[in-house]
C-alpha cells in the first residue's frame, strides 16, 4: 500500500514539475490552434491569438495552374499581390482578395523590342513612387526593372568593378528600391552585404553587411593574428559574417534578416541611410527564446528568420523557417503576437518561405505546399494593435483603456503591463505604475515611478517633516545644554573635593 502511494505521489510530482513546460511543448507541437507568448521570465505561456488562419490559396484557386516552389510574395500600395512562382518561371499578380489572377508575367519586352523570359526568379518588389516592378531574375543573373505592362526599363547585370569579386556569379535573390530609386539586392553567394545600384544601374558598392559574431574562437584567432607573419595571415582561414537572407524597406530605413541558426548577432537589423543598425544597442531577441527539440531526430532547432516584412502600421513581421511561425513585433521590438506552426492543416506550413502584410491580414507563402495562407486579424489583435499604436505615438494616457481591455482578456499579455505602467506613470499614479512595472519586470519604469512617489510623498508630508526636524533640533540643543550643565556641575564638585 505504501509503495503504491509513493508511486502515485511520484507521478503527481512529475506532472506538477512538467506543467509549466507543457505550454512550451504544446506551442512547439505544430498545432496551428495553439497560441502563446512569453512572460517576464522568458517562459512560454498561453495567450490569445492575434491572427487566425482564414484560408489557403493555391494556383488552381487563381486559375493559373499549380504553383511550383514559389519563393517570394509582395503586395503593392494598390493591394495587388505578386507571387514569384519560381519553378514555373513566372510572376503571378492577383487582387488582395486572392480570388483570381490579374496578370501573369513570364515574358517581357526589352528596350530593343526583343522578347525575354524569366529563369527561376526569386524576388519581386513594386515601387510606390514610380510604379516599376523590380525582379530578381536569379538564374539569368540579372535584375529587371519593368513597368506593369511588361516593358523592360532597365537590365542590371554583374558589376564590372574591383569591389565585386569577378570570380563569383551574380545571383540576385531579393530586391527592393528606395524613394530615390536606388536598388538593393540580396545575393545568394555574397556575405558582404546587399549590392547597391544607382537608379541608372551603376554599381555603388555593398550595404548593411552583418558583423562577425564575437565568439571565443573569433577572439582567439584575432589574438593569434597579432603574432603571425604576413605569409601565415594570408594562408589562414578567414572568419566571414553570415549573409543577408531577405529584407524590406520602410520609409528611410531598410530592415534585414539572416537565416543563420548559429548566429545570434544581427539576426534582424534596422539600417539608416548610412548603414548603421538602429537595433544594435537594444537587448532583444527574435524568434523563440529557446531552441525547439525534435525527439524524432534528437536535434535542437534554433530560430532561422528567412523573411521580414514591415506593415503599414510599422509592425515587424519575422518569418521563422524552423517553426513555421510569424513573430510580430512593434517598432521597439516588443513581441506582439506569434502566428502559425509546422503542420499540415490550414494555418500550418511545411516550408514557410515569405511573409507579407496588407491592411489587417498576413500572407505567408509555403514553397512545399505551393500555397499562400491568409491570416486575418482577430478582435483581440485589433485591440492590441490599437493600444500599441497609441503607445508608440506617445499617447500613453489614451492607450491606457485599450491596454486595460487587453489585460481583461488576457492576463498573460506582458506588453500590456508595460503599457499600463507607462500610462499610470504619465498620469501621476506612481503607486499603480510601480505595481504594473514590477509585474512587467520593467526596471526603468519602476525606478521613475519610485522617484515620483518619493517626491510626492515628501511634498505631502513636508510640514510634518519640517516640524519633526525643528523639534529634533530643539531636543538636541536642550540635551546638549543639559549635558554641558551637568558636566560643569561635575567639574565644580571635583575641584571642591580636591581643595578639601
Amino acid at each position: 500500500m505504501k509503495t503504491k502511494l509513493k508511486r502515485c505521489i511520484t507521478v503527481l510530482s512529475a506532472f506538477a514539475t512538467l506543467a509549466p513546460v507543457n505550454v512550451s511543448l504544446a506551442a512547439a507541437s505544430g498545432e496551428p490552434a495553439e497560441s502563446y507568448s512569453y512572460d517576464r521570465w522568458g517562459e512560454a505561456v498561453p495567450s490569445q491569438a492575434g491572427y487566425t488562419a482564414e484560408r489557403a490559396v493555391s494556383g488552381y484557386d487563381l486559375e493559373v495552374g499549380a504553383f511550383d516552389n514559389p519563393s517570394d510574395i509582395f503586395i503593392d500600395s494598390r493591394g495587388v499581390v505578386y507571387i514569384v512562382d519560381t519553378g514555373n518561371d513566372r510572376i503571378v499578380a492577383a487582387g488582395s482578395g486572392l480570388d483570381a489572377s490579374e496578370c501573369i508575367y513570364d515574358s517581357f519586352t526589352m528596350p530593343d523590342g526583343s522578347k525575354t523570359r524569366l529563369n527561376k526568379p526569386m524576388g519581386v518588389y513594386v515601387s510606390a513612387e514610380n510604379g516599376y516592378m523590380y525582379i530578381a531574375d536569379t538564374e539569368n543573373s540579372r535584375i529587371l526593372v519593368s513597368d506593369t505592362d511588361g516593358y523592360i526599363q532597365k537590365e542590371i547585370l554583374k558589376p564590372e568593378s574591383e569591389v565585386y569579386d569577378q570570380k563569383r556569379t551574380f545571383l540576385p535573390q531579393k530586391v527592393v528600391a528606395d524613394k530615390a530609386g536606388n536598388i538593393y539586392t540580396v545575393l545568394g553567394n555574397i556575405t558582404t552585404g546587399a549590392a547597391m545600384f544607382s537608379p541608372d544601374g551603376d554599381f555603388m558598392g555593398f550595404y548593411g553587411a552583418n558583423r562577425v559574431e564575437a565568439t571565443a574562437k573569433v577572439a582567439w584567432n584575432h589574438f593569434r593574428g597579432i603574432f603571425m607573419s604576413d605569409e601565415k595571415k594570408a594562408l589562414r582561414k578567414r572568419t566571414v559574417p553570415t549573409g543577408i537572407t531577405s529584407f524590406d524597406i520602410d520609409g528611410d530605413f531598410i530592415f534585414t534578416c539572416t537565416s543563420s541558426a548559429t548566429q545570434s548577432t544581427d539576426i534582424v537589423k534596422k539600417l539608416n541611410a548610412a548603414g548603421k543598425n538602429i537595433f544594435a544597442g537594444l537587448d532583444v531577441s527574435f524568434g523563440d527564446h529557446k531552441p525547439m527539440y525534435d525527439s524524432s531526430q534528437n536535434k535542437l532547432y534554433s530560430t532561422s528568420i528567412v523573411d521580414i516584412d514591415i506593415s503599414e502600421d510599422g509592425w515587424i513581421n519575422c518569418l521563422d523557417f524552423t517553426t513555421g511561425r510569424v513573430f510580430q513585433y512593434d517598432e521597439d521590438c516588443n513581441l506582439l503576437f506569434i502566428t502559425g506552426a509546422i503542420a499540415k492543416q490550414t494555418g500550418g506550413f511545411d516550408h514557410a518561405t515569405a511573409v507579407e502584410s496588407f491592411d489587417d491580414r498576413l500572407y505567408v507563402l509555403d514553397s512545399s505546399k505551393d500555397t499562400v495562407t491568409v491570416f486575418r486579424e482577430t478582435s483581440f489583435g485589433k485591440v492590441v494593435h490599437k493600444a500599441a499604436a497609441l503607445y508608440n505615438a506617445g499617447y500613453y494616457e489614451e492607450a491606457l483603456g485599450p491596454w486595460e481591455e487587453v489585460l481583461a482578456r488576457d492576463g498573460n499579455y506582458l506588453r500590456a503591463y508595460v503599457g499600463v505602467a507607462s500610462a499610470l506613470l504619465r498620469n501621476g499614479d506612481y503607486k499603480g505604475a510601480m505595481k504594473y512595472a514590477k509585474l512587467a519586470d520593467a526596471g526603468d519604469i519602476y525606478n521613475k515611478a519610485f522617484e515620483g512617489w518619493r517626491r510626492e510623498f515628501l511634498r505631502e508630508h513636508f510640514t510634518a517633516f519640517s516640524f519633526a526636524a525643528v523639534l529634533l533640533v530643539a531636543v538636541l540643543i536642550a540635551w546638549g545644554r543639559y549635558r554641558r550643565k551637568r558636566r560643569a556641575l561635575a567639574n565644580t564638585a571635583e575641584k571642591e573635593e580636591e581643595r578639601q
